[in-house]
This record gives C-alpha cells, structure tokens and sequence, in this order.
C-alpha cells in the first residue's frame, strides 16, 4: 500500500507541479488586485475632481456614443470618493459579419464629477502586458492559463487547472498518509510504548520538524514534508474550492445537488448562448434598476443599489445593493442581488450573503475562503503567504525526485561497472 502510494505522490506531484507553482506564485500576488491595480494605474481608478457626482447611466450612455461600436454591460451606481467609475464593455454584434466587434478594450475608466473619460484598457489581456494590465494578466493566468478558444470553446484552461485542482485534493490525503511512521513500524513503536520506548507520536514527530543545518538535501525534504504538514489544512482547502470554482457548472454544482438541499440560481438554470448569439434585452438598465428598488423595498433591504449588470449570453440583468467600497460584502462573499429577465422584468431570483440552507452556504463560501476574505484582512495575507508555500512545495517536491533518480541512475551504473568488472576478470587469463 505504500509502495502505491508513493507512486501516485511522485507522479501526481510532477504531473501538477508546473501547473500550481504558476497558480501559487499567481495567487500570493492577486490578494491584492486592487491595492495592486490602484498602484500602478491611479491615472485610472483614481480622481481629484470635487462636487456632486452625475448620473452613472448617463455617463454610461455617453461611453456607448463615442463608440457605437460598442454596449456597456456593467454600471457601478455608487463609486467610491475619490474612485472613477468603471465601466464593463463588449463589442456589439457587426452587422456586416454576424461577429461582436473587436474592441480592443472592455473596461472604459470616466471621472464620476466631470464625465471625462480617463481611458480605457482590455482586462485580462495576454498582449502586450503593461502597466495597466498586468494585474488582470496575473488574474486570469491563475484560473485559466490564458489557454485560447478552440473548437468553439473557451473554457480548455478553466477544465484543465480544475481537473488538476482534483487530483491536487486527492494528493493532499496520499502525502498526509506518507508522512506517518509505517505500519510495520507503528506496531513496533506501540511494543517500544509499552515497555517504556518511544510512542508513535514521538516517531511521528521528525517529519514536522526542519533539520536546517543537515544538509541541502535534508533541508530540501523537510522543508516539502514539515511545511505540508503545517499547511495541510489550507492547502486542502485551496484545492477544493481551486477544484469548486474551476469545475462549479460541470462537476461541482451537480455533485452538490445530490447530496444536499441546494438552491439553484438564475444561472444555474439557463444555459448560455454562444457568443455570436446574445440575447438583446427589452428593458434598459434604469428600468431594471427601478424594478430592483421596489423588491429590495419590499425585502426591507436598507442598502442602496450599487451595481448593476447585464449578463447578455444569460439574457439576466443583476443589480447588487451596497454601500460605496463595500461590494466584497460581509466575509467576502459579496452584497445581496437581485435577478431579473432581460425581456420582461420578471424576478428570477436572488442572492443573500450566508443566508440559505446548509448547500447554499458551503457553496457560497468557497469563494471566499479561497481568496481568504472570509478572514477580512489577516486571511488575505494568509492565502498570499500560501501562494508562496504552494509554489515553494512543487519546487522542493521536483528537487527531492530528481536527485533520488540520478541517484537511482548513479547506482545502475555503478552495478552495471561492477558486473563487467566482474567479467572482465573471469575471461582474463590467470598468470
């Protein structure tokens, strides 16, 4: 048994090290998107102007004149002071070709006071990498790869880290049952108790530890084996929810149905359209917007409408209520929404952080406890710091499995010379 699960410990590991080094290195650095992208494009995201702020909608409808190629798709209604206001674009359909038009951008960035447009940018680019996407590379680097569309589908990265993230779950529990003392030894070590000798905890104990000053190849070990076992519940918990949020349509969401009660959402029961094909709504935003006011009134919701969006291959119009600089919502898990259809206004369903049955929340919280806002703040800077971990591990764990194979290979040889020494000497003549 342990012999099996050695080998699927090595070769899992190097099937998948490549793969979480980039998504662990990614990860340490994208807890802090924001803070991140406010740095290096505050020519963007940041304003001086003073005064009363104009209508979002507006401002929205003037960004779909300068360019009638392009529709917004996504308003903030409630920056933040002193933020722009950021709107998300998409190409319309071309007449002339039946293709959405190629942009160039999907983000335009306009003063909230002023309507001036400050500029605009194609988040997630893969290039050129500047100053003004680098973080939105990194982003989509760490979920997808930036593997392309083809065959007509776009989601070959999203399938692939997911289908990684699985087996990085199952290898979480084969490296755990590695690291304890054998079987054979434990009923030694239970003897050895008996008659006054080390227990098994005391055998289990050396692979927590760090030998720092045992040489590189002790050290190289321990750091993979100590530091896995110090991690070993985060990093079981990244790769679940790497597997939840990768997998969520295909494999997570179903698998969840049938174990437990949950509540589907709008999304859920829509299949969407393909790309050439969105679907056109009859009502424009402020109509969604006053639709969404009267029901998150009638909840007795207090929070103001602060975005709103329409999901146009869904044919879903969403409008989430919050406070400016509050749309991580409580625990990470974002504000409260409210669904409706594109065509006639109808309610398709809502969305209340931790609120819901037992399904409902797990599944709502594996965004949250992946990124580590569910910890607000200090679980930020623990995830960042196990990025680094994660990308740390897959090294060690190459390192350890490169030099047992040139030993491997060393000790080959050295039998391989030993057996034509040996005949050698047999078909010398004897003085």
């Amino acid at each position: 048994m342990r012999s099996i699960a050695t080998l699927l410990h090595r070769w899992v590991g190097l099937a998948t090290a490549a793969f979480l080094f980039i998504t662990g290195l990614t990860g340490a650095i994208i807890s802090w998107d924001h803070e991140l992208d406010d740095l290096l494009n505050s020519h963007l995201t940041q304003v001086s102007s003073q005064g009363p702020a104009l209508d979002p909608l507006e401002l929205a409808r003037q960004a779909q004149a300068r360019d009638p190629r392009a529709v917004v798709t996504y308003v903030p209604l409630a920056p933040e002071p002193g933020g722009s206001l950021d709107l998300g674009v998409t190409g319309r359909l071309d007449p002339a070709t039946g293709k959405a038009f190629e942009l160039g951008y999907n983000q335009v960035f306009v003063d909230p006071i002023t309507g001036a447009e400050l500029g605009k940018r194609d988040w997630g680019a893969v290039w050129p990498v500047t100053s003004e996407n680098l973080v939105s590379f990194l982003y989509v680097l760490h979920y997808s790869l930036h593997i392309p569309e083809f065959w007509g589908i776009d989601h070959w990265g999203l399938w692939l880290l997911g289908i990684v993230a699985i087996f990085w779950t199952l290898d979480c529990f084969v490296g755990l049952y590695l690291t304890l003392p054998a079987r054979r030894r434990q009923a030694a070590a239970k003897a050895a108790s008996q008659a006054g000798g080390p227990s098994w905890w005391q055998r289990w104990k050396p692979a927590w530890k760090v030998r720092w000053s045992g040489g590189s190849y002790k050290l190289n070990f321990d750091l993979h084996r100590a530091f896995s076992l110090w991690t070993w519940v985060l990093l079981l918990i990244l790769a679940f929810t790497a597997f939840s949020l990768n997998l969520y349509r295909e494999v997570f969401f179903p698998a969840m149905q049938l174990v437990t009660d949950v509540t589907p959402g709008p999304f859920d029961k829509r299949t969407e359209t393909p790309e050439d094909q969105p679907i056109e709504p009859r009502l424009d935003f402020a109509e969604a917007i006053a639709i969404a006011k009267v029901e998150a009134s009638h909840r007795g919701w207090e929070e103001p409408a602060g975005s709103v969006f329409y999901a146009r291959h869904f044919g879903i119009y969403g409008v989430s209520f919050y406070h400016p600089g509050d749309d991580h919502g409580n625990g990470g898990v974002g504000p409260a929404a409210l669904y409706f259809d594109g065509q006639d206004g109808s309610l398709l369903g809502d969305s209340q952080p931790w609120k819901g049955t037992a399904g409902d929340i797990f599944v709502q919280a594996q965004l949250p406890l992946h990124s580590g806002r569910i910890l607000g703040l200090p679980g930020r800077i623990l995830i960042s710091a196990m990025g680094l971990v994660i990308a740390m591990l897959s090294v060690t764990g190459v390192v350890i499995w490169w030099r047992k194979r040139a030993a491997r290979v060393r000790s080959q040889l050295n039998k391989a010379q030993r057996q034509a020494d040996a005949t050698d000497s047999e078909i010398l003549p004897s003085s």
